[in-house]
């Protein structure tokens, strides 16, 4: 006489899985424990080698900013060429060496920013261009100043489309920044320049009537008229 078979519980299923996915886990570990352990050790490494590169930028941008604070004194107080090799008795660092040594920190690129100034205030256009170019920032302030820049490095060497265009760009990037009204005049200058009537008269116009209180605006409309004979 057959007898009925003996109904399995959900708990027995659950423990039935379980040793199935341990069984399959064991052999897959015994099958591919080398390779397993090279990639344990490799993403070991990786882990390690990224905690080091924090922390290196992390030492290396408060580094430049300490050497930043000290060799602000003299840009401020427009001692440009001091400012940028340094005052070596005084232990103060200059801001090339700033910059060659920690320009991929946020203190350092703020460093070549200052370097850029530096050699505009010396009338040295292209070096100041190159390191306006380079320079690099999240801050909109600073994209503004560095665009702004830009156009006045053309604009002193002569190069009055690009100048135009850079003045604009500023003007336009953040239309609340406090140089806004100047750098959208500096473009319609510019582009006058160059003999483009028609985009310094829109830009004189775009002037009065978005900066209306601004002392470029009150010359603005001599300006169009100027322009308009």
């Amino acid at each position: 006489m057959l007898r009925p078979k003996k109904k399995i519980t959900k708990r027995e299923l659950k423990e039935d899985a379980l040793v199935t996915w341990y069984v399959k886990l064991t052999s897959f570990y015994e099958k591919h424990k080398k390779n397993i352990s090279i990639g344990i050790t490799v993403l070991a490494l990786v882990i390690i080698a990224a905690v080091v590169f924090v922390k290196n930028r992390i030492d290396n941008n408060e580094r430049a900013m300490v050497q930043l604070g000290a060799v602000h004194a003299l840009f401020d107080s427009g001692q440009y060429q001091a400012a940028i090799d340094g005052v070596p008795e005084r232990n103060i660092p200059g801001l090339k060496s700033i910059v060659e040594n920690y320009g991929s920190s946020t203190s350092g690129e703020l460093a070549r920013f200052y370097l850029a100034n530096a050699c505009y205030h010396l009338g040295r256009y292209d070096e100041a261009l190159n390191h306006f170019e380079e320079f690099s920032t999240g801050d909109e302030m600073l994209v503004v100043s560095r665009y702004a820049g830009i156009a006045e490095c053309y604009e002193a060497k002569g190069v009055y489309k690009e100048a135009a265009e850079y003045f604009e760009k500023a003007a336009t990037k953040n239309s609340k920044d406090i140089n806004a009204a100047e750098n959208l005049n500096n473009a319609a200058r510019n582009f006058g320049l160059i003999g483009d009537r028609e985009k310094a008269i829109e830009l004189y116009k775009r002037l009065k009537k978005n900066y209306p209180t601004s002392v470029y605006a009150r010359e603005a409309d001599r300006f169009i008229m100027q322009l308009s004979v």
